[in-house]
């Protein structure tokens, strides 16, 4: 394993996990995972990096080994990168480069409003653009010109209590319906293993829940955004087989970024652990290493 084991940070939000490697004193890369993963997802892609970076990954709250906190307000997604700041204050990181994928690439996004000032360089990886707002209404109409049924999940878990009733003892059949990749190959056996243990921590089926439970009121909060633009430099890299992230999700992406390279791998919604060669290579062309290294 690359990553180390995860390591328990107390801070003033509450007690949260997170692995690190690579180089100690090189340039931070904070790695943020999606749902229903952990910071482990970043392993496949991690050794494959250049030299040079320090790699943080942190596990969010309500999943991976971080707490799980009773009350919905806590995983609005503003909420959660708060958390992730007050992780990197801890650890006395300043500056740093941000990766995120699926949610966590919302997180990401909400980190670089928070602090733009120390986001050097930002990935966002089959995700919405948070100020895409035309981007995103286009990917309304389409959803529901063709019918929603492949966002059941979503529906499922916004309802109250039915997440916790059913999901618990029936975490591997749960998982093991998302999971998967789109080129016909298993699922790494390792990752999957990982996050059943995770999703077995008592409470998982409801604070995995509310990231969804917290949408309407993010979305509301997003819609306010229209017009603003990421100062730092960006990449976005997408998986052209994912299911969930259509394509209109990148329509007018270019305006919301001063600067912003797409990258398109064949790949579906779990990029990182399908292709991670590909996933690292872009990292590699994009993220700044230690001058030094």
């Amino acid at each position: 394993m690359y990553l180390s084991n995860p390591l328990p940070i107390e801070t003033s939000r509450g007690r949260f996990s997170y692995r690190e490697s690579g180089d100690l004193w090189g340039e931070t890369v904070v790695m943020i995972h999606g749902w229903p993963e952990s910071s482990y997802c970043w392993e496949p892609v991690a050794p494959r990096l250049k030299t040079g970076l320090r790699i943080l990954a942190v596990d969010l709250r309500g999943l991976g080994d971080s707490e799980r906190t009773a009350g919905v307000e806590h995983y609005l997604k503003q909420e959660l990168a708060r958390d992730v700041i007050e992780v990197l204050d801890q650890l006395e990181i300043q500056d740093f480069q941000l990766v995120g994928h699926d949610w966590g690439g919302i997180v990401a996004q909400e980190i670089a409003l928070a602090v733009p000032e120390r986001v050097r360089r930002m990935v966002i990886m089959n995700i919405a653009v948070i100020n895409n707002l035309r981007g995103n209404r286009e990917v309304i109409e389409k959803v529901r010109s063709e019918g929603a049924g492949t966002y059941w999940y979503q529906h499922f878990l916004q309802t109250p209590d039915l997440p916790e009733a059913m999901i618990p003892g029936n975490e591997a059949i749960w998982l093991g319906h998302f999971l998967k990749t789109s080129n016909r190959q298993p699922f790494p056996e390792d990752a999957l293993e990982e996050y059943i243990r995770t999703f077995r921590i008592p409470g998982t089926a409801g604070t995995s829940a509310n990231y969804y439970r917290t949408f309407r009121d993010d979305a509301q909060r997003w819609a306010t955004m229209e017009g603003h633009v990421w100062p730092m430099p960006s990449m976005y890299i997408y998986g052209k087989r994912d299911r969930i992230i259509i394509p209109e999700y990148l329509n007018h992406i270019e305006d919301c970024f001063d600067s912003i390279q797409v990258e398109q791998i064949e790949a579906g919604h779990f990029l990182q652990e399908e292709e991670p060669d590909k996933v690292a290579e872009r990292l590699n062309g994009f993220l700044e290493a230690a001058s030094n290294a």
